[in-house]
């Protein structure tokens, strides 16, 4: 077992980073607790392991302490409306990166930048961000961690200015999914998978009317891979929401978020490699696929809008107008343009190479273990 840090060191740290002191209700503390024995306990973790996990867990209580001060000095957020949202999730590397990325660079859209999920304030405008100390920091953070990782950017996009998933949101209650995904951590995922997420996903939206409130005349479109385990606390936060559900062959989508997994990990733990990353890929996308599939059938199929990989891949403004005409919304031609511009830069980007065999894994077995799921 290795030592990380103590809750009451995590807050006393987070509160010297900040000058304040405010975190908010206690409602966080169980899955923290949780969560700092899972990484201590089983996640194996190297020295650079330990540092990394210590610098989120602060990071984490960070936001939760910047948050409660925007809310006390900006108390108008609570009156900006959040109407029709779009959530894109579904399987993992299902092109929900690409998707969500065309869609936010609509100006009558908003999404979430990275630095603002983890350091929540009115959206300054985008000419001062540079001069913003938060931002600054940041964006030197994720610098590094990109640096420290050779082909990281040609599998996943990431950069502080542009646009994230909203986990940076849900990790403040310490429910996400992404904590998975990042770590070795089961009995953090047996505890998760029992949660009331209604309370996280209240501080998501509250979090939203935050960062908006000086744009609350743009749609929200946002991305969370973790958004098919809260369905039903979602819809209750958002009951206009349009979720966007992405599909793939699963014997691709698993085998693509392996290496994606391994690349984010890469020497931070002696026990989540190979066969451990590939075991836990493969449960963590198919427990989020059945939970979807099986609370879907519920709700008016209006709050859905199906996108196939296939589809995206082969035309993605085409696929990108079916979203627009699901929500009643208007896809200007100047619009078009912006995306496909953007489209080129990234397909410039992206170069992918990825075995299943490498983790354990092989088609035969994911495609027995998700039957029909996709």
């Amino acid at each position: 077992m290795v030592g990380i840090a103590t809750v009451e060191s995590l807050h006393a740290e987070a509160a010297e980073l900040t000058g304040l002191d405010d975190f908010g209700q206690q409602d966080y503390l169980e899955g923290l607790r949780v969560l700092l024995a899972s990484l201590e306990e089983e996640a194996g973790l190297t020295q650079a392991g330990v540092e990394q996990a210590r610098a989120e867990l602060t990071e984490i209580l960070v936001g939760r302490l910047l948050s409660e001060r925007g809310w006390a000095d900006h108390p108008e957020y609570a009156d900006v409306p959040v109407e029709r949202p779009v959530f894109i999730t579904g399987m993992p590397r299902t092109a929900t990166t690409a998707l969500h990325r065309l869609l936010t660079v609509d100006p009558a859209h908003q999404g979430l930048p990275m630095w603002l999920g983890m350091a929540p304030r009115p959206r300054p405008p985008r000419s001062e961000w540079a001069d913003d100390p938060y931002f600054r920091q940041l964006d030197g953070e994720i610098g590094a961690f990109v640096a420290e990782r050779p082909g990281y950017l040609g599998v996943h996009h990431t950069a502080a200015a542009e646009v994230d998933e909203c986990w940076l949101l849900m990790r403040q209650s310490l429910t996400t999914f992404f904590l998975e995904f990042s770590y070795h951590v089961p009995a953090y995922a047996e505890w998760l998978a029992d949660q009331d997420l209604r309370p996280a996903y209240r501080r998501h939206r509250r979090n939203l009317q935050l960062i908006g409130s000086t744009r609350a005349d743009r749609r929200w479109v946002l991305k969370d891979l973790g958004h098919t385990l809260g369905i039903d606390a979602l819809l209750d936060a958002y009951p206009d929401a349009l979720i966007v559900q992405t599909h793939r062959d699963p014997t691709t989508a698993v085998a693509s978020l392996c290496s994606l997994m391994d690349k984010y990990a890469a020497g931070t733990s002696t026990v989540f490699r190979g066969d451990v990353i590939g075991r836990t890929a493969l449960e963590m996308t198919h427990r989020g696929l059945s939970a979807f599939a099986e609370k879907r059938e519920k709700y008016d199929p209006a709050h859905f809008h199906d996108v196939w990989f296939e589809d995206f891949a082969a035309d993605p403004i085409g696929v990108i107008e079916g979203v627009y005409d699901r929500l009643g919304a208007t896809l200007t031609e100047q619009t078009r343009e912006r995306m496909r511009e953007l489209q080129r830069a990234d397909d410039e980007r992206r170069a992918h190479r990825y075995d299943a065999a490498d983790f354990g894994l092989s088609p035969e077995l994911i495609r027995d273990r998700f039957g029909s799921l996709r």
